[in-house]
């Protein structure tokens, strides 16, 4: 598993020119999954993300957790994490795990931060072609995997 984590001031989904989600203050999440992944590593990689103090003080210090500011999430599914760029011009993306398991585990890992008392938690659309519009606050870019 694998999450690009940004911290934004906004950010959004549009499939088909339509906004489908969009957050304010918080995390968005570029979430991707592989071969070997399964549900027990949604959990700890939700917690580790909604108590990772990476919002700022008033000394522009990372003294404050998602939860400490009541902040939103948008995850967005994203197997090209995955991607092999070993050999050649292009990509290939054999382990990134199947679209059917893969789908499964993003709505679990969603569920998982409403759990853990984010209230505000959404996502893209998967296997869609997503256009993703953020504002980064900092920039703030982390890449966390498990």
């Amino acid at each position: 598993m694998k999450v690009l984590l940004q911290r934004v001031n906004y950010a959004s989904v549009k499939v088909d020119e339509l906004v489908i989600s969009e957050i304010n203050k918080g995390l968005l999440l570029l979430t991707g999954f592989g071969e070997g992944d399964d549900d027990s590593k949604l959990k700890p990689m939700a917690e580790k993300i909604v108590n990772m103090r990476i919002f700022p003080d008033e000394k522009s210090r990372f003294h404050f957790s998602l939860l400490d500011i009541d902040g939103s999430v948008l995850v967005v599914p994203q197997f090209t994490l995955f991607a092999d760029t070993g050999k050649g011009r292009r990509p290939e993306f054999l382990k990134a795990l199947k679209p059917q398991l893969a789908r499964s585990l993003m709505d679990k890992f969603v569920c998982i931060f409403e759990q853990l008392g984010i209230k505000d938690v959404l996502s893209g659309q998967f296997g869609a072609y997503m256009k993703v519009e953020l504002e980064n606050d900092g920039p703030v870019t982390i890449m966390l995997e498990n």
